[in-house]
């Protein structure tokens, strides 16, 4: 607790001492940790085949390449995004100068996930620190690998004080949430972020909670099947379906069910070849914990294509599960693994009462060409994000706010909406000595009827 204590006083010396306050300085930070991040990217390849078994191609577009462009977002706009804003005055303070200042937080605890361990370790980091605060990053202890170039890179890239990594587990983050920090991002498990949530709270401390939930996919009579089937496996399979938007479970029209199992049984197998232990394409579990967890999964539905799994190589095979009843483990929670329930229906008010089983999810997935449904679903599902004909592409595009709602989060991030996310806009007031109305101060006039209506209008 005394290394942490340590690094959390020079983390609040460093902000006082208003260097982050130059918009010149966070950019030379910025423009360093992409400079240091493409001297280490090879290293980086290597942490992350090592940790998630991820391809260099599947590392370079979901990792690298999104912390490169949020860097470049964040260059180009945050000369304009920092500056205050002039807003209009009130009748009630004429004459005067009214301002919005974007002002940082301050300290900033950012605790990180293992499916993404460097785009969730960076990418908060680049938004807090173009808004001017300082930075502790805590990784979760299940990428090491990764969590060792990340020191290295942060180390290269910032100050002492101005951006610092915290290596270590469950302990070291507990050590952490005790402290009092002026703004909290946390990524992971919703059992976990209602923990880091109870912290703050303890000092009220703002909080960005990124977390999960039983993501729904509805494949609709009109979707084009093969098509839909390519769309979903890349989106459920990427990452080893290790991804909090991934699509968990698909509610299909009874009509087309054959037709779209045999295109996703024909997508994978075009994706990872018919031995996937073999393709170079697909990633790992990332610990046996998790293997096991998953495994359990398949357990009281129907298999119909993969199920294969070794343990000693944390493989597990893409897999499809029939379970019309919701009986098998796979739905009593967030799967977050490469196993993908298929569920039929006669109506579509059977999919919507399914999904309104469960609590809001971070992404809601339907493929249809029928307009009349996909109004009805763009407005009456809840959910972080809602795409129609594809998965997982919300977290692609930076102008739009990536986030969850309920219990798969609370704020949003990601270009523009990360610097909000992490500044106070600050209200300012500059004010004349111009001589104020005798109306403003006691003693107040005893008939104010006119006064009453002439304010109404103002």
């Amino acid at each position: 607790m005394t290394e942490i204590k340590s690094i959390y006083n020079t983390q609040k010396e460093f902000f006082n001492s208003k260097k982050t306050r130059s918009i010149k300085y966070r950019k030379q930070s910025l423009r360093k940790l992409s400079t240091i991040i493409n001297k280490h990217e090879k290293t980086i390849y290597e942490a992350l085949i090592e940790d998630l078994g991820k391809s260099k191609y599947e590392s370079f577009l979901s990792e690298i390449l999104f912390v490169q462009k949020e860097i470049k977002t964040m260059l180009k706009n945050i000369d304009y995004w920092a500056q205050p804003k002039r807003v209009s005055g009130s009748i009630y303070n004429f004459p005067s100068k009214d301002y919005v200042i974007p002002d940082p937080f301050g300290c900033v605890l950012n605790i990180s996930p293992w499916n993404y361990p460097f785009n969730l370790a960076l990418v908060p980091v680049v938004g807090a620190v173009a808004a001017g605060n300082t930075v502790v990053v805590k990784p979760s202890e299940h990428s090491p690998e990764t969590n060792q170039i990340l020191k290295t890179i942060i180390k290269e890239s910032f100050d002492p004080g101005h951006v610092t990594t915290v290596i270590g587990d469950s302990k070291e983050a507990q050590q952490l949430l005790s402290l009092r920090w002026d703004f909290i991002s946390f990524t992971g498990s919703t059992s976990v972020g209602k923990i880091v949530a109870k912290a703050a709270a303890e000092f009220l401390t703002p909080t960005i909670l990124e977390l999960g939930g039983k993501n729904p996919c509805i494949v609709e009579e009109s979707a084009k099947i093969e098509l839909t089937a390519k769309r979903i496996v890349w989106g459920k399979f990427f990452n080893c379906g290790q991804t909090c938007i991934a699509p968990d479970y698909i509610m299909v029209d009874n009509k087309i069910k054959d037709r779209l199992i045999e295109a996703l049984k024909t997508s994978i197998k075009d994706a990872y070849g018919e031995n996937p232990s073999k393709s170079k394409s697909y990633g790992r579990i990332v610990n046996t914990n998790h293997f096991d967890r998953i495994n359990k999964m398949i357990k009281g539905g129907s298999v119909i294509y993969g199920g294969e799994s070794d343990v000693s190589k944390k493989f597990f095979a893409p897999t499809l599960l029939l379970d019309q009843n919701l009986e098998s483990g796979a739905m009593q929670g967030e799967i977050f693994g490469p196993i993908l329930p298929i569920i039929t229906y006669d109506n579509i008010d059977e999919a919507y009462a399914i999904m309104n089983r469960f609590d809001k999810p971070l992404g809601a997935y339907m493929f249809s060409k029928n307009k009349k449904n996909i109004e009805r679903f763009k407005n009456e599902i809840s959910a972080g994000a809602i795409v129609v004909n594809d998965s997982i592409i919300q977290f692609i595009n930076s102008n739009l706010p990536f986030g969850g709602i309920g219990n798969s989060g609370v704020g949003a991030y990601h270009g523009e909406h990360s610097f909000n996310l992490f500044t106070h806009f600050k209200p300012f007031i500059k004010r004349s000595f111009f001589p104020d109305p005798f109306l403003r101060y006691a003693p107040y006039p005893k008939n104010w009827g006119w006064i009453k209506k002439i304010l109404k209008y103002v």
